[in-house]
C-alpha cells in the first residue's frame, strides 16, 4: 500500500470524525443550556475536516507533479480574509441584528457552492465528451439552490439592516415572474440531462434565471416574516452545500449539507406553523403584507399600567407562578 493510499484512509476517517462532530453539535444545540458545547464541538469537526483535506492535497501534490505555491497561497489568503471577516462580525455584531448576519452567512454559503457547481462544470465543457446524468442533476441543483440562496439572503439581510424597504415590494408582474423564471430553470435542466453535454449558454440562462428568482422570490415579503424566509434560505444553503459534496465527492459536504438542510427545512415548517403560514406561500413570496391588518382588526387586548423596579421585585418575591411573553418577530 502506497503512502497516498494510507494517506487517503486517514482522511476519509477524519473526515467521518468531523460529520460524527457535526451530528453531535447538532444535537447539543437542542437545549440553550449546552447550545454553545455544541456550536464548540461542531466548529472542531469543521476543524478537523479541513485539516484533513489540506493533509490529502499536499500528499497529492508532492505524489504527482510536485508541490504549487499558487494554490496554497490562494487558500491561505481565502482562510485568513474570510475568517477574519466572519470572527470580526461575529464579534462586533448586536444581537439585535444576528438574523441579517446569520442571512449573510447564508448567501456566503450559498454562493460558495453554486462557484464550485460552476467551476466544475466549465471544467466538463472544456474537456468535451456526454456528461453522466448523475454528474449533470447534481451540478444543476447546486448552481440553481446556490444562486437562489445568494442573492435571496442578500435581499433578505438588506431588508432587516433596514438597507432595503421592510415592506413588501411588489414585483411588476409578481408571481407570472417568478413562476416564469422557476419555468426557464426547469426546461433548461431538462434540456441539459436530455442531450447529456454541457452547454454553457444553457447554464448561463440557469444562473441568471436563478439569480433573479431569489430576488423576486423575497422582496415581495414583508420585514416581520424575514425569519421565516432566513430558515427556509438555510435550509437551502445546506442542500447546495450538500449538492457540492457530490459535485466534489467529498462526503464531509454531503453529511454537513445534509444535516443543516433538513434541520432548516424542519425550523421553517415549525416557524411557519406558529405564524399560521404555509411553506408554500413562503416559496412563492405569497405573504408578507397581512401583518398590519390583522393587527388592526385585533386592536389591543387589555389596559397597560407601568410601574417601577422596586414594585416589580415585590411581586415576584410574592408570586407563585410567573409567566414572561417575549416581544414577537425578533427571531
Amino acid at each position: 500500500m502506497t503512502t497516498l493510499e494510507i494517506v487517503e484512509i486517514l482522511v476519509r476517517i477524519a473526515w467521518l470524525a468531523g460529520a460524527v462532530a457535526f451530528v453531535i453539535g447538532l444535537s447539543r444545540m437542542n437545549s440553550p443550556a449546552t447550545a454553545r458545547n455544541g456550536n464548540l464541538v461542531s466548529a472542531a469537526g469543521m476543524t478537523i475536516a479541513i485539516v484533513a483535506t489540506a493533509v490529502l492535497i499536499l500528499v497529492r501534490q508532492t505524489s504527482g507533479d510536485g508541490f504549487a505555491a499558487a494554490p496554497w497561497l490562494i487558500i491561505v489568503v481565502g482562510i485568513v480574509v474570510g475568517g477574519g471577516l466572519g470572527l470580526y462580525t461575529a464579534r462586533a455584531v448586536k444581537m439585535t441584528a444576528m438574523p441579517q448576519l446569520v442571512s449573510l452567512f447564508n448567501a456566503v454559503g450559498g454562493g460558495a457552492a453554486a462557484l464550485i457547481a460552476i467551476d466544475d462544470y466549465i471544467r466538463l465543457a472544456n474537456a468535451g465528451g456526454a456528461v453522466r446524468i448523475d454528474e449533470h442533476v447534481f451540478i444543476v441543483l447546486d448552481i440553481i439552490i446556490g444562486s437562489i440562496t445568494f442573492t435571496g439572503s442578500i435581499i433578505a439581510s438588506g431588508k432587516l439592516q433596514g438597507l432595503i424597504a421592510g415592506k413588501p415590494i411588489i414585483v411588476p408582474g409578481g408571481q407570472l415572474v417568478t413562476l416564469a423564471l422557476a419555468a426557464v430553470t426547469v426546461l433548461g435542466a431538462v434540456y441539459l440531462f436530455a442531450t447529456g453535454t454541457p452547454n454553457l449558454a444553457i447554464m448561463l440562462v440557469i444562473l441568471a434565471a436563478a439569480l433573479i428568482f431569489g430576488v423576486t422570490m423575497t422582496l415581495p415579503i414583508g420585514g416581520a416574516d424575514m425569519p421565516v424566509v432566513i430558515s427556509l434560505l438555510n435550509s437551502f444553503t445546506g442542500t447546495a452545500v450538500a449538492m457540492a459534496g457530490f459535485v466534489i465527492n467529498n462526503p464531509v459536504l454531503i453529511i454537513a449539507g445534509a444535516l443543516v438542510g433538513a434541520s432548516g427545512a424542519i425550523l421553517t415548517k415549525l416557524m411557519a406553523d406558529a405564524m399560521n403560514r404555509s411553506v408554500m406561500n413562503i416559496m412563492i413570496g405569497g405573504f408578507g403584507g397581512g401583518d398590519g391588518a390583522a393587527g388592526a382588526e385585533a386592536g389591543p387586548g387589555g389596559s397597560v399600567r407601568s410601574i417601577g423596579a422596586d414594585d416589580v421585585a415585590i411581586q415576584l418575591a410574592y408570586a407563585q407562578h410567573v409567566i414572561v411573553v417575549p416581544g414577537y418577530g425578533l427571531a
